[in-house]
């Protein structure tokens, strides 16, 4: 199973052209459900991907996870700028989460919130109730 990040074309054009700014903006993520094919080009903004995003349902609600510490660095051996963050863990209660095959992180303080990127798990989950499901060692490589 190979977890991949793949960052949207209008997070760069936003990148460059100030719009974004990683040290100082609310970045969020939000899980999609499993028929969702994230598209780099056309999955610019929130709104090209709410359709897709899980219900808020049974210890999930839409648009609220933050992510928290984001850490940016440069990173000279590699050849990339990054971006860390806390680790985001969702619990289900009173029934499942699920099921997702992926995350969309977004930008939230952009006028058309932005979106980074997508983390696609390479297979879906459902968290079933009482269970917990993590997002661990989030990066996001600008390179």
């Amino acid at each position: 199973m190979a977890i991949t990040l793949t960052i949207s074309n209008h997070f760069k054009y936003q990148l460059m052209d100030k719009q974004v700014d990683l040290s100082a903006d609310t970045l969020k993520i939000i899980l999609m459900d499993n028929a969702f094919a994230f598209d780099k080009d056309a999955h610019a903004t929130l709104a090209n991907v709410t359709a897709d995003q899980l219900s808020t349902a049974n210890g999930y609600t839409q648009n609220d996870k933050t992510l928290d510490n984001l850490v940016l660095a440069e990173d000279d051996t590699n050849d990339k700028g990054k971006m860390t963050c806390d680790d985001v863990t969702w619990t289900a209660s009173g029934g499942s989460i699920g099921p997702t095959g992926a995350a969309c992180i977004y930008d939230d303080t952009t006028s058309d919130d932005t979106v980074i990127g997508c983390i696609d798990y390479g297979t879906d989950y459902t968290i079933g109730d009482g269970s917990s499901f993590s997002i661990k060692s989030i990066e996001i490589d600008v390179t």
